[in-house]
């Protein structure tokens, strides 16, 4: 049995390819939204502050349109490979996808990673041709390297007659033929209806939905969104939640709401039945990967397989001189139980509580899975140190292996020596090189992912902002030997105390300043980087002697070289070992684990005998 008044579809692409600006003119053109209205801006989707400061997408979100009376629910998923967790549960929800493909960039590491779930799923896939309103668009070649990365990633028969649009999201306009531009964002709808198939649902059976994703409501507590397999749900109807832990004793709630999502909200109804993408409001005690079930009839689903976590860090107390001074939530307890909060949500995250007080290891996807992460809980007022990223090894057959990535670097030709040479010492192993133009070069690599921490700013540096970098994870591979990536020593603060122009004045001769004049720091405290490969305590706060004796250049003005400000996500890839990232709503500060200098100088000597 199938309903032919449902289409269930995912967009799934790399970022910045288009997907949510074609969702944008999706709505539009179906009347969700007026063009002129508030709530019309742009990648209306991009809800959250975090997304639309860094123009990308970290939540799956689903929306609904009508179209000649078809109910076509479209799920909008990440493209960074870091938040893959989202798309690999969104994908279990829908019959079909749509790839987005940039018509000048053509398949890019993250196509290669969301288009290889897909297609183990056994999605009808629909290929989109976006952004060919870009003046060097060719979009002939881009087709050509998107179906050899078809093949390549083992499509069958029918998936490989895939059907292709044209279009430019941002403009609202497809069309099915190439070099011809269409009128409006029509058909993309068409394509929908004819080539996606509707929903298998069958009524009669007993009920059976897989909880895919997870909510909150202030008024109704948890809130878990899937898609119904079989039979129907009725509000107010009570149901089991069963996963493999709790088989003989299912948890029993009450499906308090039931919504269906229309245009950019949700409708309540009375009830749902099979086919339909729905939210189901006061499950208590949801998790991600549950099955809703009759009371009466226990079926539950298969577990979501959800690829292991690849990097991890530690998350600490802030111990510093400055705890406490801006943050509102300190303690271990609250910061263990954001963790956990996050941790139901978020399937992709593990969390591990370590020995000691205060000490959580958390491990992700990626770096940017985790600083997301770690910026959430700045905003939300937490204090915490955080550590450096490490990879999560494997041993298999008694061999150690580590996770490594698809690295796409696509720069001018005239700095592909000084890049050969960063990612030479990085062991990285060159798969390909392909000449774009007459001055532009596209190089992929595999490269280990702990090769990766720190590697983009030297990357932007040395090609003078004019390099474009991607990345995802490609597989485990057995262990390879990357030579210490950081060659710089720090300076270190002496004592508490207020930054002066004239101390800095003399440190920035022998190095990069972290800290302007008049900044508060202390013991222990990173303040700028040493041109040399050792670290040198320092006296930032050091005053200008004053004295009866005039000369020509006592009251010269010190002139101070701008100081660099990092961000979260380059301040994470920068510290060493024994440092840290002091994370707090108003700072980003980096230190040293143990902050007084002799301290640190035994533990060091320690090691050094050991």
């Amino acid at each position: 049995m199938k309903r032919n008044d449902v289409r269930n579809v995912a967009i799934i692409a790399h970022v910045d390819h288009g997907k949510t600006t074609i969702v944008d003119s999706l709505l539009k053109f179906s009347g969700q939204f007026d063009v002129k209205s508030d709530e019309a801006q742009d990648t209306v989707l991009d809800s959250n502050p975090l997304e639309r400061e860094r123009g990308i997408t970290i939540l799956a979100k689903c929306t609904s349109v009508n179209y000649k009376g078809i109910t076509i629910n479209i799920v909008d998923t990440p493209g960074h490979a870091d938040f893959g967790s989202e798309v690999e549960r969104v994908l279990k929800m829908v019959d079909g996808a749509i790839l987005m493909v940039d018509a000048v960039e053509g398949p890019m590491p993250q196509t290669r990673f969301v288009l290889r779930k897909s297609l183990a799923l056994g999605l009808k896939p629909i290929v989109v041709i976006n952004k060919m309103d870009r003046p060097n668009a060719i979009p002939s070649t881009v087709v050509d390297n998107v179906f050899d990365l078809f093949m390549k990633l083992g499509a069958n028969d029918e998936q490989l007659d895939f059907p292709i649009i044209y279009a430019s999201g941002r403009d609202g306009w497809a069309s099915l033929t190439m070099g011809k531009k269409g009128i409006d964002i029509e058909p993309v709808f068409a394509t929908i209806i004819e080539r996606i198939s509707p929903p298998e649902a069958d009524i009669e059976k007993p009920l059976q939905m897989q909880i895919t994703m997870l909510d909150y409501n202030n008024f109704l507590g948890n809130v878990g969104i899937g898609r119904i397999l079989n039979g129907l749900i009725k509000k107010g109807q009570t149901i089991a939640l069963v996963n493999e832990n709790n088989m003989d004793n299912p948890k029993i709630t009450k499906a308090v709401r039931i919504d269906k999502f229309y245009g950019l909200g949700k409708q309540e109804v009375e009830q749902a039945q099979a086919g339909d993408i729905v939210s189901i409001a006061g499950l208590e005690g949801v998790e991600v990967g549950d099955t809703v079930c009759n009371i009466n009839n226990i079926l539950p689903l298969p577990r979501l397989s959800i690829d292991e976590p690849t990097v991890s860090m530690n998350f600490l107390v802030n111990d510093s001189p400055f705890a406490g001074r801006e943050g509102k939530f300190l303690t271990s307890r609250h910061i263990k139980a954001r963790l956990e909060k996050e941790a139901q949500t978020n399937v992709g995250l593990k969390i591990e509580t370590l020995e000691g007080e205060g000490k959580f290891k958390v491990s992700g996807r990626g770096e940017l899975h985790l600083t997301v992460l770690i910026e959430t809980m700045r905003r939300e007022g937490f204090e915490i140190a955080v550590s450096s990223p490490e990879v999560i090894y494997k041993e298999i057959d008694n061999k150690i292996y580590e996770p490594m990535e698809f690295l796409t670097l696509d720069i001018e030709s005239q700095y592909q020596g000084i890049v050969f040479e960063l990612v030479g010492k990085r062991s990285a192993k060159l798969e390909n090189m392909i000449s774009e133009g007459e001055d532009r070069l596209r190089l992929e690599y595999i490269i280990p992912s702990r090769a990766l921490i720190g590697f983009k700013n030297e990357f932007l540096t040395n090609t003078r902002g004019q390099g474009i970098m991607h990345h995802s994870f490609y597989d485990y591979m057995p262990k390879v030997n990357v030579s210490d990536l950081r060659t710089n020593g720090v300076f270190i603060a002496k004592e508490h105390g207020k930054t002066t122009a004239y101390a800095l004045d003399n440190l920035q001769i022998s190095g990069q300043l972290f800290v302007g004049p008049g900044v508060e720091v202390y013991e222990g405290m990173i303040v700028g980087q040493n041109s040399r490969d050792s670290d040198l305590v320092v006296n930032p706060c050091k005053l200008k002697k004053l004295t009866n004796m005039r000369s020509k250049s006592a009251d010269d003005a010190p002139m101070l070289t701008p100081h660099r400000t990092m961000n979260l996500e380059q301040a994470v890839e920068y510290i060493a070992q024994d440092e840290l990232v002091e994370v707090t709503p108003t700072s980003i500060r980096l230190r040293k684990k143990v902050l007084n200098h002799l301290l640190r100088k035994r533990s060091s000597q320690k090691e050094s005998k050991q």
